[in-house]
């Protein structure tokens, strides 16, 4: 235990046993005596007596403010935590929670500033002995802000990305569609012909990538609606093969192997096409050589029966960097400077996530990249 931790409790311990306020919620005995440790909390805490002296300051403050508990201790509030608002005022002295307002208990959370300009998350509480009495307790909450800059930087990141994404294509379409209006009849078929495709190509886009924007904003908040059905993945995967096979691609680039019997599987068709036109389109691009997708069944690791359903995508290119390995499946990752958003790999691991699966890279045998996605097997409950 600190020594901050341990002068807080004798400071609180000495203090509230000789005075007894009418408001339960309003006073702070000793913590002890609730089985609470001020070092075990998760969030800085700083508390304050009558006078603004220090009372508590726990270990998370300390590593918050690196301001050592001892030196805190017993120093007035606005010593042991000299904030600034963004403005560089001085906190303690424009809120005044000993002469302020007397109707006052509290400060929301906001972002102060702690000497060197770090920013932290700031909120606080007035204890009064009743409603418009003194203050006799000032609580402190403080946290640290960089979980929150972290995910700030992140959707700078997705914003910025999708800027560009959407301005590439959006500026073709803008620029053929303003030269034919304006210069229709100069224009042969053949060229007429042309700029459309080129515009109809640009809005299936930009149309992939509002999509691929609601399934993010989905997969983060937690509403990625599965409708399940029954799903053949070995007839999922020969699909998708026939339709490379369609656009051009040699049949003898792609190895279908399948093991019988596969268990019913209960999945959300759409999805899966999804994750399986991710998988297949990055080792089409980015890998070389036979393209292998072996789908058989998932033992299960605890016992004898099957699990679920397994798919296994390799190619025989150069495969990702094991260094690279862990940053696979999150947001703007990409194995190549040719094309994507980044973002395709995220998606589907959300996807199988929601469906209760897993999904690993490694290296295949062959040496090139190597995607396994299980779907576990398991009938909708409204089926039982």
């Amino acid at each position: 235990m600190s020594v901050g931790t341990s002068g807080a409790k004798r400071a609180l311990r000495a203090r509230d046993v000789h005075s007894a306020p009418a408001s339960p919620r309003g006073d702070l005995t000793d913590l002890t005596d609730l089985g609470i440790d001020p070092d075990d909390l998760p969030d800085g805490l700083v508390i304050a007596d009558e006078r603004g002296r220090v009372i508590c300051f726990n270990a998370a403050a300390a590593r918050i403010t690196a301001v050592p508990a001892a030196d805190a201790l017993g120093r007035q509030l606005e010593w042991a935590l000299p904030l600034e608002d963004l403005e560089g005022r001085r906190w303690w002295q424009l809120t005044d929670p000993y002469g302020g307002l007397a109707i006052r208990v509290a400060q929301p959370e906001r972002n102060l500033l702690l000497p060197g300009g770090r920013e932290v998350l700031v909120s606080a509480r007035y204890v009064r002995t009743a409603p418009t009495g003194p203050v006799r307790r000032v609580v402190v909450s403080l946290r640290d802000t960089e979980a929150r800059r972290r995910t700030e930087r992140s959707h700078a990141e997705l914003i910025a990305t999708v800027a560009h994404e959407l301005r590439s294509p959006l500026t073709s379409v803008k620029g053929f569609t303003a030269t034919l209006l304006a210069k229709w009849e100069r224009f042969t078929d053949d060229q007429k012909k042309l700029m459309l495709e080129t515009v109809d190509a640009d809005a299936n886009r930009v149309t992939r990538l509002i999509a691929e924007l609601l399934d993010i904003s989905r997969i983060d908040s937690g509403r990625l609606e599965l409708r399940r059905q029954p799903v053949d993945l070995g007839v999922a995967v020969g699909r998708h093969i026939q339709s490379y096979v369609a656009s051009g691609q040699s049949a003898d680039r792609f190895l279908l192997r399948i093991s019988q019997p596969l268990p019913d599987l209960w999945a959300d068709p759409d999805k899966v096409d999804q994750v399986l036109s991710n998988l297949l389109e990055n080792a089409v691009r980015h890998g070389e050589g036979t393209v292998t997708i072996d789908v058989e069944p998932a033992p299960s690791p605890r016992e004898r029966e099957c699990a679920g359903t397994s798919v296994t995508v390799s190619d025989e290119g150069p495969g990702i960097p094991e260094e690279s390995m862990n940053r696979v499946f999150t947001r703007f990752w990409r194995g190549s400077k040719r094309g994507g958003t980044g973002l395709g790999l995220y998606i589907v691991k959300g996807i199988v996530e929601a469906h209760g699966g897993t999904i690993t890279v490694g290296r295949a045998p062959g040496g090139g990249a190597q995607f396994r996605f299980t779907l576990p097997v398991g009938t909708p409950a409204y089926l039982l």
